[in-house]
C-alpha cells in the first residue's frame, strides 16, 4: 500500500488498480454501494448522493453547479480534478482519501470523520469546516484556504504545508499537535485558540503580532 510521508505524518493512499475499474457514464444516486469504478469528465447541474458507500474508486474531472453529499462513506478513493459548486458535505467518514487539484469555493464540510485524507492543491476560499474531526493522518498539502473558517473542529494532529491563510479563522476547537510549518500566518484569525499547535521559531513573529491585535494591545509608543 501507498504511503505518503508528511513529516510526521504517515498517510495511507488509495490502492487503485487501473485494471479493475469500470468507468461509468453516471453515479446511482440509489445504490446503496459503488465500487471499482472509474466516473470521468462529466459536467453537471446537481450531484446528490445520500447514504453511499464509495469503495475503491476514482472521481476525475466532474464538474457541478451544485452537489449535497450526505452520509457517505468513502474508502480508497481518489477525486481529482473535480470542480463542485455550492458543495455541502455532511456526515460523513473519509479513509484513505486524495483530493488532488479541487475547486470548493464556499463549501461547507460539516460532521465529516477524516482518517488517511489529503488534499493537495485544492481551493477552500470562503468554505466553512464544522465539526470536522481527524481520526487518524490529515494533510492540506499547497491549499488555498482564504476566508475559510473552522469551528468546533478537532484538527489534533492535521498537517497544513505551503497553503494560502490569508484571513483564514480558527474558532473555538482542538489543535493539539496541528502543524502550521511552513505557512504564514500573518494574516490569520482566531490565533486565540490556537493551543498547542507546532511552529517554526521564525513564524512567533507573525503569529506574535496577530495575537496583539486580537488582544487590542496598543504599543507606548505608537500612541
Amino acid at each position: 500500500m501507498d504511503t505518503l510521508t508528511i513529516r510526521d505524518l504517515a498517510i495511507e493512499l488509495p490502492a487503485l488498480h487501473e485494471d479493475e475499474l469500470t468507468p461509468v457514464q453516471h453515479l446511482d444516486a440509489d445504490a446503496d454501494r459503488l465500487s471499482l469504478l472509474s466516473y470521468t469528465d462529466a459536467d453537471l447541474r446537481n450531484l446528490t448522493l445520500s447514504g453511499t458507500q464509495v469503495f475503491d474508486s476514482r472521481l476525475s474531472g466532474v464538474t457541478a453547479q451544485s452537489a449535497d453529499l450526505d452520509n457517505l462513506r468513502l474508502s480508497s478513493v481518489e477525486i481529482v480534478r473535480c470542480d463542485l459548486a455550492s458543495l455541502t458535505f455532511t456526515a460523513s467518514r473519509l479513509s484513505r482519501v486524495r483530493f488532488t487539484d479541487c475547486r470548493f469555493l464556499g463549501a461547507r464540510f460539516s460532521e465529516l470523520v477524516l482518517d488517511d485524507v489529503v488534499f493537495e492543491r485544492c481551493r477552500f476560499d470562503y468554505a466553512t469546516f464544522d465539526n470536522v474531526t481527524a481520526k487518524g493522518p490529515v494533510a492540506f498539502l499547497g491549499c488555498s484556504l482564504t476566508e475559510a473558517e473552522f469551528t468546533a473542529c478537532d484538527l489534533s494532529d492535521v498537517a497544513f504545508e505551503g497553503c494560502s491563510l490569508r484571513a483564514t479563522s480558527f474558532q473555538n476547537g482542538t489543535y493539539k499537535g496541528t502543524d502550521l510549518r511552513g505557512n504564514d500566518l500573518s494574516a490569520i484569525a482566531g490565533a486565540l485558540n490556537l493551543r498547542r499547535i507546532v511552529l517554526d521559531h521564525h513564524q512567533l513573529t507573525d503569529l506574535s503580532t496577530v495575537l496583539a491585535d486580537e488582544l487590542g494591545i496598543t504599543f507606548a509608543e505608537d500612541r
